[in-house]
């Protein structure tokens, strides 16, 4: 049986830990700090990339890869846990697109997907709380009802009380420090509580996955976008779709709950949030669905994505080191594109066919950088 470490107790890293526990390897994670509570925890869930026609291919083939199996993956979830990770095909109402419409209906023909144009009447059907005062009377928006939504904080939950059934333990407030190797190969791995030997390492400690590999080798180029966001503490049917209009994004919750999101903010490490960005984040949400405005703000909070430079995460062996895999750099696509990224790595470590060709998201010398500080992650989608 594999004796296999992950670092990192993401949504990336408790994934794959399932899927090795359930393929019958040993599987043990170590965390820096508390599982499932970085970005992990912070974002809005959306089953879908938010413009997906502004994503290379390889993003695409992950994504369409997850939406077509995440709901038996996360009733299964749901059933062995005991914890409804709030799965709900609400659909997304893409509003403001007009300048991108001929890019989106060429990648809606190339990649099949489902898109209804609505005005009008037709649009007030769909979402009746939109601020309809403040649009053109002919202005057109794409409806796409097959996207879906998860909740992230109960995704988490459930999927830590589904290891802890399947008796992976994760090792919480535990930092990894360097790699214990031999002749070229990986080993294990030095913590501050001490050695774990293993025959295979992933790494998927998200935007900290860069910060350990750059003192002894090329390290991916990943650093952290931080995103603030908060929530109204509405009631059921305020809103009813997903809503995006310029950048901005309206996701409604089971429990009437409605998340507004997110910011996108180059300050490394720091998670603070502030008040200006509170006040922005209102008014968006005023301007998209007035209603809102008759609820309070439950919460602002903030997380760090792991941003890759081409939006493209890595998954693979490192070319450096032998048996050290990467699954990192998923940007504002964690969620939607974490499960085939996951599945994708495991058939990697276990020598299986992948679901799709690895290629496209290999350690190339080209995505490796000795300084992560000089990304332009701006570059980014």
């Amino acid at each position: 049986m594999n004796k296999i470490i992950i670092i990192g107790a993401g949504i990336i890293g408790m994934l794959s830990a399932r899927l090795l526990a359930k393929a019958g390897a040993g599987v043990t994670i170590i965390e820096q700090g508390y599982a499932g509570q970085e970005s992990s925890w912070a974002g809005g869930g959306i089953i879908s990339p938010l413009y997906p026609w502004r994503y290379q291919d390889a993003v695409t083939h992950l994504a369409q890869w997850g939406q077509k199996h995440y709901p038996e993956l996360l009733n299964d979830i749901h059933q062995s846990s005991g914890i409804d990770p709030e799965f709900i095909q609400s659909g997304l109402l893409y509003l403001d697109i007009e300048d991108e419409l001929e890019q989106a209906q060429l990648w809606e023909k190339a990649h099949a997907y489902e898109f209804t144009t609505l005005s009008g009447c037709a649009l007030k059907e769909v979402e009746p709380s939109l601020n309809f005062s403040a649009m053109a009377s002919e202005q057109q928006a794409w409806f796409t009802p097959s996207i879906a939504q998860v909740r992230n904080p109960r995704l988490v939950r459930s999927l830590r009380e589904d290891l802890r059934r399947l008796n992976v333990p994760i090792k919480q407030q535990t930092q990894a420090l360097s790699f214990i190797t031999q002749n070229g190969q990986l080993q294990g791995v030095v913590t501050d509580k001490g050695k774990f030997y293993a025959d295979q390492v992933v790494l998927a400690g998200g935007a900290w996955s860069a910060r350990l590999l750059e003192k002894y080798m090329q390290a991916p180029q990943i650093a952290p976008v931080k995103g603030q966001m908060i929530v109204f503490k509405a009631q059921p049917d305020v809103v009813s779709r997903i809503v995006l209009s310029k950048g901005r994004y309206v996701i409604p919750r089971k429990d009437g709950r409605v998340v507004i999101g997110s910011t996108l903010e180059f300050n490394d490490f720091d998670k603070t949030t502030t008040r200006d960005v509170l006040e922005e984040l209102k008014q968006e949400a005023y301007r998209i669905i007035p209603a809102l405005k008759n609820y309070p703000v439950e919460k602002q909070w903030a997380g760090l994505r792991p941003g890759s430079i081409d939006g493209i995460p890595y998954i693979g062996e490192h070319p450096e080191l032998k048996n050290l895999f990467i699954n990192a750099g998923h940007f504002r696509n964690g969620v939607v594109i974490g499960y085939a990224s996951c599945q994708l790595l495991v058939d990697q470590l276990l020598g299986n066919t992948p679901i799709i060709d690895p290629r496209p998201y290999g350690l190339s010398d080209e995505r490796l950088v000795n300084d992560c500080n000089d990304i332009d992650l701006r570059l980014a989608i």
